[in-house]
């Protein structure tokens, strides 16, 4: 389970939500952590995307470690890897309390939820950071020994 999907790896195929949903949602986590009135309206979306956004993230983790068991180990992808769901984790549960803490706040922020909107921001930043360590990680894994070892034309056009 979660090792291949039509003959071809599911790992490469789920990260792209991650990699898509994961830095939208941090961004959105952001500015609706900047306005209450956004919270009011769009806080439910932003609460969405970051649990999608976790759920893809636990099927990227998974089948990343079915597809390096094919492939081989590569290890500094694995470590960003590995935490990707404990900050998209994070980021889910903070924002989802703001979006709750903003409909009980009629009169503006407490200072409960202003203190709350000042952790999205962290776990938004930092979901930002590890999301891109670790699809850089994993595309170097990749890509870099192709490209280090051909050159751009070696392929004739057809």
């Amino acid at each position: 389970m979660l090792d291949t999907i039509t003959g071809l790896p599911i790992h490469p195929l789920v990260v792209h939500a991650v990699i898509v949903l994961l830095p939208l949602s941090a961004l959105g986590a952001i500015l609706v952590a900047a306005r209450q009135r956004w919270d009011r309206t769009y806080g439910w979306l932003v609460v969405l995307g970051a649990f999608v956004a976790l759920g893809s993230s636990v099927v990227a983790k998974e089948s990343g470690e079915k597809l390096a068991s094919r492939v081989g180990w590569p290890e500094d992808h694995i470590e960003w890897g590995e935490k990707v769901p404990i900050v998209a984790f994070g980021l889910f549960v903070v924002v989802a309390v703001l979006w709750f803490l903003d409909r009980r706040d009629r009169d503006g922020r407490t200072t409960l939820t202003k203190v709350v909107a000042v952790l999205v921001v962290i776990a938004a930043v930092g979901a930002l950071a590890i999301s891109v360590l670790a699809g850089h990680s994993g595309a170097t894994a990749v890509w870099k020994p192709i490209v280090d070892n051909t050159t751009v034309g070696q392929i004739p056009e057809p």
